[in-house]
Protein backbone atom coordinates (compact mmCIF):
# COMPACT_ATOMS: atom_id res chain seq x y z
CA UNK A 1 0.00 0.00 0.00
CA UNK A 2 3.03 2.40 0.69
CA UNK A 3 4.30 1.43 -3.12
CA UNK A 4 0.52 2.37 -4.11
CA UNK A 5 0.62 5.64 -2.54
CA UNK A 6 3.59 6.70 -3.61
CA UNK A 7 2.48 6.11 -7.39
CA UNK A 8 -0.65 7.63 -6.34
CA UNK A 9 1.27 11.13 -5.05
CA UNK A 10 3.04 11.19 -8.32
CA UNK A 11 0.14 10.94 -10.60
CA UNK A 12 -2.43 12.92 -9.12
CA UNK A 13 -0.99 16.36 -10.58
CA UNK A 14 -1.58 15.03 -14.29
CA UNK A 15 -4.73 14.76 -15.88
CA UNK A 16 -3.45 11.28 -17.20
CA UNK A 17 -6.53 8.69 -17.15
CA UNK A 18 -5.96 6.19 -14.75
CA UNK A 19 -7.19 1.85 -14.32
CA UNK A 20 -7.58 1.14 -10.57
CA UNK A 21 -7.86 -2.99 -9.97
CA UNK A 22 -8.46 -4.53 -7.18
CA UNK A 23 -11.09 -7.01 -5.58
CA UNK A 24 -13.95 -5.59 -4.05
CA UNK A 25 -13.98 -3.43 -0.72
CA UNK A 26 -10.40 -2.94 -1.38
CA UNK A 27 -10.40 0.88 -0.87
CA UNK A 28 -10.85 1.32 -5.11
CA UNK A 29 -13.08 4.52 -4.71
CA UNK A 30 -10.53 5.77 -1.88
CA UNK A 31 -7.88 6.16 -4.48
CA UNK A 32 -9.95 7.57 -7.01
CA UNK A 33 -10.88 10.92 -4.64
CA UNK A 34 -7.53 10.84 -2.98
CA UNK A 35 -6.24 11.00 -6.74
CA UNK A 36 -8.70 13.48 -7.62
CA UNK A 37 -8.86 15.49 -4.07
CA UNK A 38 -4.98 16.28 -3.72
CA UNK A 39 -4.38 17.03 -7.86
CA UNK A 40 -5.36 20.06 -9.75
CA UNK A 41 -8.78 19.89 -10.56
CA UNK A 42 -9.76 19.40 -6.45
CA UNK A 43 -12.05 22.71 -7.14
CA UNK A 44 -13.98 20.78 -9.61
CA UNK A 45 -16.54 17.89 -9.11
CA UNK A 46 -15.41 14.13 -8.17
CA UNK A 47 -18.23 12.27 -9.93
CA UNK A 48 -18.55 8.52 -9.50
CA UNK A 49 -20.90 6.32 -11.36
CA UNK A 50 -21.30 2.48 -10.38
CA UNK A 51 -21.25 1.29 -14.53
CA UNK A 52 -23.00 -1.69 -12.96
CA UNK A 53 -25.69 0.04 -11.05
CA UNK A 54 -27.66 1.92 -13.96
CA UNK A 55 -30.10 -0.05 -16.18
CA UNK A 56 -28.99 -0.32 -19.41
CA UNK A 57 -32.00 1.80 -21.01
CA UNK A 58 -31.05 4.82 -19.03
CA UNK A 59 -27.63 4.79 -19.04
CA UNK A 60 -26.81 6.69 -22.16
CA UNK A 61 -29.15 9.62 -21.05
CA UNK A 62 -27.56 9.22 -17.42
CA UNK A 63 -23.92 9.37 -18.72
CA UNK A 64 -24.62 12.05 -21.51
CA UNK A 65 -27.72 14.13 -20.67
CA UNK A 66 -30.91 15.06 -22.46
CA UNK A 67 -32.62 17.53 -24.23
CA UNK A 68 -36.09 18.39 -23.47
CA UNK A 69 -38.85 16.14 -25.21
CA UNK A 70 -35.77 13.83 -26.54
CA UNK A 71 -37.92 11.12 -24.79
CA UNK A 72 -41.51 10.28 -22.97
CA UNK A 73 -40.73 12.29 -19.29
CA UNK A 74 -38.11 14.50 -20.64
CA UNK A 75 -40.05 17.98 -19.68
CA UNK A 76 -36.49 19.54 -19.16
CA UNK A 77 -32.94 19.59 -20.33
CA UNK A 78 -30.70 17.65 -18.19
CA UNK A 79 -26.69 17.56 -18.47
CA UNK A 80 -24.73 14.05 -18.10
CA UNK A 81 -22.70 12.49 -15.89
CA UNK A 82 -19.84 13.65 -18.44
CA UNK A 83 -20.78 17.43 -18.39
CA UNK A 84 -21.29 17.58 -14.38
CA UNK A 85 -17.28 16.05 -14.18
CA UNK A 86 -16.00 18.72 -16.67
CA UNK A 87 -12.99 20.74 -15.37
CA UNK A 88 -12.93 17.54 -12.72
CA UNK A 89 -12.67 13.73 -12.16
CA UNK A 90 -15.40 11.26 -13.30
CA UNK A 91 -14.66 8.15 -11.30
CA UNK A 92 -16.41 5.47 -14.13
CA UNK A 93 -16.42 2.09 -11.00
CA UNK A 94 -17.01 -1.30 -12.49
CA UNK A 95 -16.14 -0.50 -16.17
CA UNK A 96 -15.91 -3.91 -16.97
CA UNK A 97 -20.16 -4.19 -16.74
CA UNK A 98 -20.25 -1.01 -19.52
CA UNK A 99 -22.34 -2.12 -22.10
CA UNK A 100 -20.43 -2.62 -25.79
CA UNK A 101 -23.23 -0.22 -27.33
CA UNK A 102 -21.94 2.75 -25.01
CA UNK A 103 -18.41 1.52 -25.07
CA UNK A 104 -18.19 3.04 -28.32
CA UNK A 105 -19.49 6.24 -27.33
CA UNK A 106 -17.55 6.57 -24.33
CA UNK A 107 -14.61 6.20 -26.67
CA UNK A 108 -15.61 8.63 -29.31
CA UNK A 109 -15.97 11.45 -26.43
CA UNK A 110 -12.25 10.28 -24.39
CA UNK A 111 -10.85 10.94 -28.25
CA UNK A 112 -13.01 14.43 -28.85
CA UNK A 113 -13.46 15.76 -25.80
CA UNK A 114 -16.96 16.46 -26.32
CA UNK A 115 -20.69 15.00 -25.36
CA UNK A 116 -23.82 15.20 -27.58
CA UNK A 117 -26.68 14.92 -24.98
CA UNK A 118 -29.87 12.44 -26.17
CA UNK A 119 -31.83 14.30 -28.66
CA UNK A 120 -29.49 17.04 -29.76
CA UNK A 121 -27.59 17.50 -32.49
CA UNK A 122 -24.73 20.00 -31.60
CA UNK A 123 -21.92 18.72 -29.50
CA UNK A 124 -20.62 20.20 -26.13
CA UNK A 125 -16.82 20.26 -25.23
CA UNK A 126 -15.81 18.71 -21.71
CA UNK A 127 -12.74 18.74 -20.19
CA UNK A 128 -12.72 15.50 -18.23
CA UNK A 129 -9.73 13.39 -16.10
CA UNK A 130 -11.00 9.66 -16.55
CA UNK A 131 -10.37 7.40 -13.47
CA UNK A 132 -11.91 4.09 -13.94
CA UNK A 133 -12.18 0.74 -11.42
CA UNK A 134 -13.03 -2.92 -11.96
CA UNK A 135 -12.91 -6.32 -9.72
CA UNK A 136 -12.78 -8.38 -13.47
CA UNK A 137 -9.97 -9.69 -15.35
CA UNK A 138 -10.21 -6.95 -17.84
CA UNK A 139 -7.64 -8.87 -20.36
CA UNK A 140 -9.73 -11.42 -20.47
CA UNK A 141 -13.32 -9.32 -20.96
CA UNK A 142 -10.85 -8.26 -23.31
CA UNK A 143 -10.28 -12.03 -25.19
CA UNK A 144 -13.70 -12.29 -24.80
CA UNK A 145 -15.32 -9.87 -26.91
CA UNK A 146 -17.01 -8.22 -24.14
CA UNK A 147 -14.86 -4.82 -23.55
CA UNK A 148 -13.28 -3.13 -26.80
CA UNK A 149 -9.74 -2.93 -26.86
CA UNK A 150 -9.21 0.04 -28.16
CA UNK A 151 -11.05 1.61 -24.86
CA UNK A 152 -9.27 -0.07 -22.82
CA UNK A 153 -5.93 0.69 -23.71
CA UNK A 154 -7.60 4.57 -24.25
CA UNK A 155 -8.20 4.40 -20.67
CA UNK A 156 -5.45 1.92 -19.20
CA UNK A 157 -2.36 4.70 -19.33
CA UNK A 158 -1.33 4.18 -15.37
CA UNK A 159 -2.57 0.92 -13.87
CA UNK A 160 -3.01 0.99 -9.97
CA UNK A 161 -3.32 -2.38 -8.16
CA UNK A 162 -4.83 -2.51 -5.13
CA UNK A 163 -3.84 -5.59 -2.89
CA UNK A 164 -6.23 -7.24 -1.12
CA UNK A 165 -6.52 -7.38 2.52
CA UNK A 166 -5.05 -11.00 3.02
CA UNK A 167 -1.81 -9.89 1.05
CA UNK A 168 -1.20 -6.58 3.45
CA UNK A 169 -1.92 -8.65 7.10
CA UNK A 170 0.37 -6.31 8.73
CA UNK A 171 -2.17 -3.49 8.12
CA UNK A 172 -5.15 -5.45 9.61
CA UNK A 173 -4.09 -3.88 13.54
CA UNK A 174 -3.52 0.12 12.17
CA UNK A 175 -7.06 -0.79 10.18
CA UNK A 176 -8.65 -2.06 13.47
CA UNK A 177 -7.48 0.57 15.57
CA UNK A 178 -8.87 3.11 13.42
CA UNK A 179 -12.61 1.70 12.89
CA UNK A 180 -12.54 1.09 16.76
CA UNK A 181 -11.62 4.68 17.61
CA UNK A 182 -13.96 6.08 15.00
CA UNK A 183 -17.35 4.36 15.45
CA UNK A 184 -16.36 3.72 19.08
CA UNK A 185 -16.95 7.61 18.85
CA UNK A 186 -19.63 8.03 16.79
CA UNK A 187 -21.64 5.52 18.37
CA UNK A 188 -20.61 6.64 21.86
CA UNK A 189 -19.85 2.90 22.57
CA UNK A 190 -16.16 2.69 23.14
CA UNK A 191 -14.99 -0.79 23.10
CA UNK A 192 -12.10 -3.50 24.01
CA UNK A 193 -10.49 -6.34 22.28
CA UNK A 194 -10.21 -9.59 24.02
CA UNK A 195 -6.65 -10.63 22.68
CA UNK A 196 -8.47 -14.39 21.48
CA UNK A 197 -10.70 -12.14 19.42
CA UNK A 198 -8.34 -9.89 18.30
CA UNK A 199 -6.56 -13.25 16.70
CA UNK A 200 -9.75 -14.35 15.30
CA UNK A 201 -9.70 -10.94 13.57
CA UNK A 202 -5.89 -11.31 12.49
CA UNK A 203 -6.52 -14.97 11.12
CA UNK A 204 -9.60 -14.42 9.12
CA UNK A 205 -8.92 -14.34 5.53
CA UNK A 206 -11.34 -11.24 5.13
CA UNK A 207 -12.84 -11.86 1.11
CA UNK A 208 -14.86 -8.52 1.38
CA UNK A 209 -11.07 -6.64 2.34
CA UNK A 210 -11.23 -3.64 3.99
CA UNK A 211 -14.87 -2.96 3.64
CA UNK A 212 -16.00 -6.13 5.74
CA UNK A 213 -13.57 -5.75 8.29
CA UNK A 214 -15.18 -1.99 8.73
CA UNK A 215 -19.15 -3.21 8.52
CA UNK A 216 -17.90 -5.91 11.02
CA UNK A 217 -16.47 -3.68 13.83
CA UNK A 218 -19.26 -1.07 13.39
CA UNK A 219 -21.41 -4.48 14.00
CA UNK A 220 -19.43 -5.19 16.87
CA UNK A 221 -20.11 -1.89 18.50
CA UNK A 222 -23.87 -1.25 17.97
CA UNK A 223 -24.66 -4.71 18.88
CA UNK A 224 -21.73 -4.76 21.70
CA UNK A 225 -22.46 -5.85 25.12
CA UNK A 226 -22.31 -3.48 28.18
CA UNK A 227 -19.31 -4.76 29.54
CA UNK A 228 -17.61 -2.49 26.79
CA UNK A 229 -15.36 -5.95 25.34
CA UNK A 230 -15.51 -7.98 22.12
CA UNK A 231 -14.96 -11.52 23.01
CA UNK A 232 -14.58 -13.82 20.44
CA UNK A 233 -18.42 -15.22 20.74
CA UNK A 234 -19.56 -11.40 19.82
CA UNK A 235 -17.98 -11.87 16.35
CA UNK A 236 -19.58 -12.56 13.11
CA UNK A 237 -20.30 -16.44 12.95
CA UNK A 238 -17.77 -17.19 9.64
CA UNK A 239 -14.96 -15.62 11.96
CA UNK A 240 -15.41 -16.33 14.85
CA UNK A 241 -14.04 -19.86 16.70
CA UNK A 242 -15.89 -23.13 17.57
CA UNK A 243 -16.46 -22.74 21.45
CA UNK A 244 -16.26 -20.32 23.89
CA UNK A 245 -13.19 -18.44 24.76
CA UNK A 246 -12.28 -16.11 28.20
CA UNK A 247 -9.85 -13.90 28.33
CA UNK A 248 -8.50 -10.62 29.38
CA UNK A 249 -9.18 -7.71 27.31
CA UNK A 250 -7.14 -5.70 25.32
CA UNK A 251 -7.36 -1.74 25.20
CA UNK A 252 -7.56 -0.09 21.82
CA UNK A 253 -4.95 2.29 21.03
CA UNK A 254 -1.10 1.93 20.87
CA UNK A 255 -1.24 -1.24 23.42
CA UNK A 256 -3.23 -2.97 20.63
CA UNK A 257 -0.99 -1.80 17.36
CA UNK A 258 1.77 -3.38 19.27
CA UNK A 259 -0.07 -6.85 20.68
CA UNK A 260 -1.29 -7.09 17.33
CA UNK A 261 1.56 -6.37 15.15
CA UNK A 262 3.75 -8.95 18.08
CA UNK A 263 1.32 -11.50 17.23
CA UNK A 264 1.30 -11.26 13.92
CA UNK A 265 5.25 -10.89 13.31
CA UNK A 266 5.53 -14.51 15.41
CA UNK A 267 2.74 -16.31 12.92
CA UNK A 268 4.54 -15.13 10.11
CA UNK A 269 8.03 -16.12 11.04
CA UNK A 270 6.31 -19.38 11.97
CA UNK A 271 5.02 -19.54 8.92
CA UNK A 272 7.82 -18.90 6.59
CA UNK A 273 10.33 -20.89 8.79
CA UNK A 274 8.11 -24.36 8.24
CA UNK A 275 8.23 -23.11 4.42
CA UNK A 276 11.24 -23.57 4.49
CA UNK A 277 11.83 -26.57 6.47
CA UNK A 278 13.33 -24.38 9.27
CA UNK A 279 16.79 -23.66 7.36
CA UNK A 280 17.09 -20.21 8.73
CA UNK A 281 19.58 -18.97 6.06
CA UNK A 282 16.54 -19.59 3.29
CA UNK A 283 13.63 -18.58 5.59
CA UNK A 284 15.75 -15.15 6.13
CA UNK A 285 16.40 -14.44 2.33
CA UNK A 286 12.47 -15.39 1.65
CA UNK A 287 10.96 -12.53 3.87
CA UNK A 288 14.10 -10.33 3.42
CA UNK A 289 15.84 -9.70 6.30
CA UNK A 290 18.95 -10.28 7.58
CA UNK A 291 20.26 -13.42 9.12
CA UNK A 292 21.13 -11.75 12.24
CA UNK A 293 17.84 -9.80 12.14
CA UNK A 294 16.25 -13.36 11.56
CA UNK A 295 17.84 -14.88 14.85
CA UNK A 296 16.67 -11.83 17.22
CA UNK A 297 13.60 -12.01 15.88
CA UNK A 298 13.21 -15.88 16.59
CA UNK A 299 14.54 -15.24 20.47
CA UNK A 300 12.49 -12.07 20.89
CA UNK A 301 9.30 -14.61 20.08
CA UNK A 302 10.40 -17.65 21.31
CA UNK A 303 10.18 -19.34 18.58
CA UNK A 304 10.91 -22.85 18.97
CA UNK A 305 13.68 -24.61 16.41
CA UNK A 306 13.82 -28.54 15.38
CA UNK A 307 16.63 -29.90 17.16
CA UNK A 308 16.83 -32.08 13.85
CA UNK A 309 18.18 -28.43 12.50
CA UNK A 310 21.31 -28.10 14.50
CA UNK A 311 22.91 -30.71 13.55
CA UNK A 312 24.59 -31.26 10.26
CA UNK A 313 25.15 -28.60 7.15
CA UNK A 314 25.05 -25.04 7.16
CA UNK A 315 22.43 -22.75 7.57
Amino acid sequence: MAGVMRLVDRIKKTDTAVFIRGESGTGKEMIARRLHFSGSRREGNFVAVNCGAIPDNLLESEMFGFARGAFSGAVREKPGLVETASQGTLFLDEIGDLPLPLQAKMLRVLEENEVRRVGETRCRPVDVRYICATNKDIEAEVAGGRFREDLFYRLNIVAIRIPPLRERLEDIPLLLEYFLEKYGRDFGRPARLTPSALERLLTYPWPGNVRELQNEIQRLLILGNDHGEIRPDDLSPRIRPRGGTVDRVCEPGPDLFHQARAEFEKRFLQRALVRCDFNRAKTAESIGISRQGLFKLIRKHEIDIPARRHSGGRE
